[in-house]
């Protein structure tokens, strides 16, 4: 009896010695592109380059940005719009591309850049601008664009 008593408080023991499967983190589902308008860089009155783009123009747009986004579709960009020129501060915490950000001023010029951001990355990026074009990275240089060049863009 006694070695079937210490068989059973074994058999119990090594049971409450095992941890159960850590459960897996949940996927966290990318958001769809949203096509919203088109965007036209302009240097002197000649088109540059296109982009269809998806509009931010909301607290709540501007504030997703491209986080959660896996890619952009190809010829795509992303425009937040602000009420006016001042001040805007990004930054990468939770968003897994590294883009060029292209602030452009009230006047529709292009005024700085913040390129290459890396991915998941706090610092902030920071420019006057009532508009802020976010494209992947590297596309500002693959494409030749300058600060001073104009922008027009349309909503569908």
């Amino acid at each position: 009896m006694r070695l079937s008593s210490l068989a059973l408080l074994l058999s119990l023991a090594a049971c409450a010695s095992e941890k159960p499967a850590p459960e897996a983190a949940p996927e966290v589902p990318s958001i769809p592109f949203r096509i919203d308008g088109t965007l036209d860089i302009l240097r002197d009155d000649e088109t540059v380059r296109s982009l269809e783009i998806e509009i931010a123009d909301t607290d709540s747009t501007r504030a997703r940005g491209m986080m959660q986004r896996t890619a952009f579709p190809e010829g795509t960009g992303m425009l937040f719009v602000f009420d006016h020129e001042s001040f805007q501060s990004f930054w990468m915490g939770n968003t897994p591309l590294a883009l060029d950000l292209v602030f452009i001023s009230s006047d529709l010029r292009i005024a700085s850049f913040a390129k290459y951001a890396v991915p998941f990355s706090n610092k902030s990026l920071n420019g006057m601008a009532q508009y802020v074009l976010e494209v992947p990275a590297g596309w500002v240089d693959t494409n030749g664009i300058v600060e001073g060049d104009r922008i027009e863009w349309t909503r569908r």
